[in-house]
């Protein structure tokens, strides 16, 4: 197993269909792999590829922030979000939370399919070591 062994998986409505056409064509290389994703998201993997995928609530429904505080915990190795860039989100602050923290954690984070194949496919994949920046004088400072 790699040690990129967590990785968050989330679509939105008009990109749900593409985020299962990738999975499956990726199929082999995330057996194995926690799969973490939210609502309708996570029960359409589970019911299409036969994965496993630990279900959180719906991304409008608080299911970003919860993967966001996996993502804080340093439970998450990577993130792959297709959102939908033509429509507007009336959970957007949730979702440029998400986002900033997965920058923040230093993640590898894919907002599209051809990024994502390129995390995935990457030679790097199987020995990289996540870098989780250290924010110790961040949280022992005085103020």
């Amino acid at each position: 197993m790699s040690r990129i062994e967590n990785i968050a998986v989330i679509a939105h409505d008009n990109r749900k269909r593409d985020m299962l056409a990738w999975i499956v064509r990726h199929h082999a290389r995330l057996t194995g792999a926690t799969l973490m994703a939210t609502g309708t998201t996570g029960r359409l993997i589970e019911e299409e590829t036969g994965l496993s995928v630990e279900r959180y609530a719906s991304g409008p429904l608080g299911g970003d922030q919860q993967i966001g505080a996996r993502i804080a915990e340093g439970k998450v190795d990577m993130l792959i979000f297709f959102w939908d860039p033509l429509e507007p989100l009336p959970h957007d602050p949730d979702v440029k939370a998400l986002l900033r923290l997965a920058t923040l954690w230093n993640l590898p984070t894919a907002t599209n399919e051809a990024t994502a194949d390129m995390l995935l496919t990457s030679p790097m994949f199987d020995d990289y070591v996540p870098n989780r920046p250290d924010f110790g004088s961040y949280t022992e400072r005085k103020i």
